[in-house]
């Protein structure tokens, strides 16, 4: 049960983080997204 309430946490973060991502213009803050993507796609697929 624990663990579902952590992946949906998880992929709200993971889903809040690829919209700003596709909605930023500056291209420091859209590099600064992909970095913070990167391990919630790992933790969302538990691989990290």
């Amino acid at each position: 049960m624990i663990t579902i309430i952590y992946r949906l946490i998880v992929a709200l973060a993971l889903v809040l983080v690829a919209v700003e991502l596709f909605t930023q213009k500056s291209a420091k803050l859209k590099i600064n997204a992909a970095l913070v993507l990167v391990p919630l796609v790992l933790r969302a697929l538990m691989i990290a």
